[in-house]
């Protein structure tokens, strides 16, 4: 107790502001049940495992530490069920996930001598861990749409019967939509695998500019089903909808009921806004339905909704060939085999850490030539928001083997197929390295899922701002190459230009599909299906273009047509042919697969297609040749050339709106920033702008900004606005044109770095790696699902020898690696 005394004054009572962390050691991934428990700070609350606390001690001097250890119950075989009382998974009151029950001592222990006191301080505050995790799940909610509110329904008589809908205006009997405001029941929309609807709802919208349709056949009022809402809770937590019932149990079906139509009638039907192109809630559904005479207590759920039938869909045919479902696969511990535990659509996250960690460059600066010590004592007052400290946790969490041991049995881990009991791993949670890594950028902070490409980029560029400075520590380097590009005015005259990147990004050219004729009799006969109204059967049925990955590489370096190049000898807009290049060959070379395209409408497409990938790959053939004797170089272009024509209002729109009674300079400036597009275009921008603080601003001599509605367009989409600016930029306002810019820059025909015509631009002074152009296929990572802000991503790695599939905290052998359904291909240099 004396001792106790003598270190008071460093111990400190935490006030509401301060991060206190007590699950998790901030440079191990120990926690209280780890071997030794966890050791918190008392004075700055940071905690520590067994191994690290003396580190603390040493470069703080704070002796003073809280001692939690939670050891495993042992539970009867027995144990009688709890019933839930909440629809939720994992929380009091929900339904039981099976996790194993631990006893929590709590001791104080001050260091160097130990001496333990019996203590209750901290322990009734929140851990900053949960915090940011609660904090961070702000998963797309459906919301509630205005359209709904504002439904206008028309007494047309129409009167629906409880059954045997058909489509007005086809035969299909499934996936009707039913349309609110006039009760016409017309089929939805045609699903990729040739199933699903004719897209007459979708064309009713498109004639009447009705707005809200509901999907016959998700509409339920039966509590039974309602009793078994929380298997749908996972599936709906994705879309941000949690299904609570206050303090009511889940057998008391009529309280259930009253809750359920309280908030908004029935929210396990399926019901979408087409000007707002996604579900939403109608929080007046029953209302809407009693209006064509139909009582939704009465139905009962017969179909699948849109998120169930994706999901469904998916499992089929990509979530089982990615994830290598139905085989027995062998579990792998050790070091290098670690998994990462999905904290809820971080699999984009784990994914493409455990490819980055399976490379030379980043386990040797992060695990071989680092320790987990010396890391700690050259991270800041607090290691938790430090990079490079999370960094070295994350390699050492991964690559150490500590933390990859067959987990404790749970009840669920048998396999009933054969009775034998499933090794798995818990994996180890990267909540602190999410955390810095996202800390400066909107999407990533958040729980939704993210496009494991976009995420690579990011973590590369972060990397590198860490060792700024310090290029022979950056093992981001080792992924970086130069590219050149030559364009060949018709003068005669050519330019280069050259950029660093990290990813090259290919096109799939379809058009070279190596099984034409399969592809042919595939359609020849779906479309025979289609006229007789028979689906495809099944999607094993279905037939993909398959593409060799060779043919992917020579569309990078294939020449194309660049039009409205500005060329400064002939003082003109040309079309210029364009040729690429590599300058430098990285240590790893990452491809990023196109698979995500625009179709006609803007609306946003995954290509089905398979890809041919070798085992090894040359890309030698690809390097760039430079400036070829004989070759004369466009002039540098004089500061008219650099200027942008100003764009002038148009005068007959102009005077329309004049003519309404609006002010003649905003109405110029409506017509600029449409880019003269029409009087109804030019009049919506008006109308949103009318509070604007530069409204009443001279229009500006200079070229005009970006148009704020493509903007929007584009964000829509879901690129950042920053992004998406620049992309409208460089092509010059162009959306068609800027989303391809904005998935592959080099290919904008009015990219400002295309329309320098000059000599060869300088690049960054750092140096790159350089070698011979053969490569190792050594990492995939595949995604599934119909979009990148949707579905799952899984890493495939060849390790010793042989292919691992990381499927977050799951590490087994794979059997048959998906090698054609890649999303990004990791090459590793051949030694020359």
């Amino acid at each position: 107790m004396e001792l106790l005394r003598a270190n008071l004054p460093r111990v400190r009572i935490p006030e509401p502001t301060n991060r206190i962390y007590k699950h998790e050691c901030c440079i191990s991934f120990d926690t209280p049940k780890s071997e030794g428990g966890l050791y918190i700070d008392m004075n700055t609350f940071l905690a520590f495992g067994k191994d690290c606390v003396g580190w603390n001690f040493e470069k703080t001097g704070n002796p003073v530490y809280l001692h939690i250890r939670q050891t495993r119950k042992l539970v009867c075989e027995d144990r009688p069920l709890k019933k839930p009382t909440l629809l939720a998974i994992g929380v009091d009151g929900g339904f039981d996930n099976n996790e194993p029950e631990y006893e929590e001592t709590r001791n104080i222990a001050i260091l160097p001598d130990y001496v333990r006191l019996a203590v209750d301080a901290i322990l009734m505050a929140e851990g900053a861990e949960r915090k940011e995790q609660v904090a961070s799940w702000t998963a797309d909610k459906k919301h509630i749409s205005e359209y709904a509110l504002n439904l206008q329904q028309l007494g047309n008589g129409v009167f629906i019967h409880p059954s045997g809908w058909k489509c007005a205006k086809c035969d299909k009997t499934e996936n009707l939509w039913l349309n609110l405001t006039d009760g016409m029941i017309l089929c939805g929309r045609s699903n990729w695998d040739g199933s699903g609807g004719n897209n007459h709802a979708i064309e009713h919208f498109k004639e009447t500019g009705y707005p809200v349709a509901v999907k016959l056949g998700t509409i339920t009022a039966d509590l039974d089903a309602a009793e078994v809402v929380g298997s749908f809770t996972v599936m709906y937590m994705s879309q941000g909808i949690v299904f609570w019932t206050d303090d009511r149990r889940t057998e008391d079906k009529q309280n259930l009921l009253i809750v359920l139509s309280k908030i908004g009638a029935l929210l396990l039907s399926d019901v979408f806004s087409y000007p707002e192109d996604e579900s939403v809630l109608d929080p007046l559904l029953a209302q809407h339905l009693a209006f064509f005479g139909i009582d939704f207590s009465s139905l009962r759920k017969t179909e699948m909704t849109t998120a169930e039938r994706e999901l469904d869909q998916n499992t089929n045919f990509d979530w089982n060939r990615i994830q290598e479902s139905g085989q027995e696969m062998e579990p792998l511990f050790g070091p290098g085999y670690t998994g990462l535990v999905n904290l809820g659509n971080s699999c984009y996250l784990a994914a493409t850490m455990q490819v980055v960690f399976s490379t030379r460059s980043f386990c040797s600066r992060y695990y071989m030539t680092q320790s987990l010590k010396k890391a700690f004592e050259a991270a800041p007052a607090d290691p938790t928001v430090d990079l490079n400290t999370q960094l070295a946790k994350l390699a050492h969490g991964l690559l150490s083997g500590k933390y990859s041991v067959p987990a404790p049995e749970k009840e669920d881990t048998t396999n009933v197929a054969n009775a034998t009991p499933i090794a798995k791993q818990e994996g180890i949670p990267p909540r602190m390295f999410k955390g810095v890594i996202a800390a400066s950028h909107p999407e990533f902070s958040t729980m939704r899922q993210q496009d494991a490409l976009e995420f690579f980029l990011h973590f590369i560029d972060q990397v590198e701002r860490v060792n700024a400075g310090k290029p022979e520590f950056d093992p981001s380097t080792s992924f970086k190459f130069g590219i050149e590009e030559r364009l060949l005015c018709p003068s005669g005259k050519v330019a280069y230009n050259r950029r660093h990147d990290c990813i090259l990004s290919l096109s799939i050219p379809l058009h070279l599909a190596i099984n034409k004729g399969e592809l042919e009799a595939f359609h020849k006969s779906k479309g025979e299906r289609d006229t007789q109204g028979k689906e495809v059967r099944s999607a094993d049925e279905i037939v993909r273009p398959r593409v060799r990955l060779v043919d992917c590489l020579r569309s990078f370096v294939a020449e194309e047509e660049v039009h409205d190049f500005y060329s400064t000898e002939l003082k003109a807009k040309v079309t210029a042919t364009k040729t690429a290049g590599l300058i430098s060959f990285p240590d790893y070379l990452v491809l990023h697969m196109r698979k995500f395209v625009m179709e006609a409408g803007w609306v946003p497409k995954k290509l089905d297609v398979y890809i041919d990938v070798p085992d090894t790959i040359d890309i030698s053939d690809m390097c760039s040749k430079g400036i070829q004797p004989g070759e004369e170089l466009l002039p540098e272009p004089a500061a008219e050339d650099m200027a942008e024509p100003k764009l002038l209002a148009d005068d007959d729109i102009v005077s329309q709106l004049v003519s309404m009674g609006f002010n003649n300079l905003h109405c110029q400036k409506a017509a600029i920033n449409t880019s003269n597009a029409g009087v109804e275009e030019a009049m919506n921008w008006l109308l949103s702008h009318m509070d604007d603080a530069d409204i009443d601003a001279p229009i500006s001599q200079e070229a005009q900004s970006v148009d704020q509605s493509k903007v929007d367009t584009l964000v829509s989409f879901g690129f950042q606005e920053d992004v998406a600016r620049k992309a409208l930029k460089a092509s010059g306002g162009d959306i068609e044109k800027a989303t391809d810019w904005i998935f592959n820059p080099t290919n904008v025909s009015s990219s400002s770095d295309m329309d320098v015509s000059s000599s060869t631009t300088s690049i960054a002074d750092s140096p790159l790696p350089d070698g011979g152009g053969a490569y190792r296929l050594m990492g995939i990572v595949s995604h599934m699902g119909t979009s990148t802000q949707c579905g799952h991503y899984v890493a495939h790695i060849n390790k010793d020898g042989q292919w691992v599939i990381f499927n977050d905290e799951k590490v087994r052998v794979s059997k048959n690696p998906p090698k054609d359904m890649g999303y990004l291909y990791v090459f590793e240099r051949l030694n020359s």
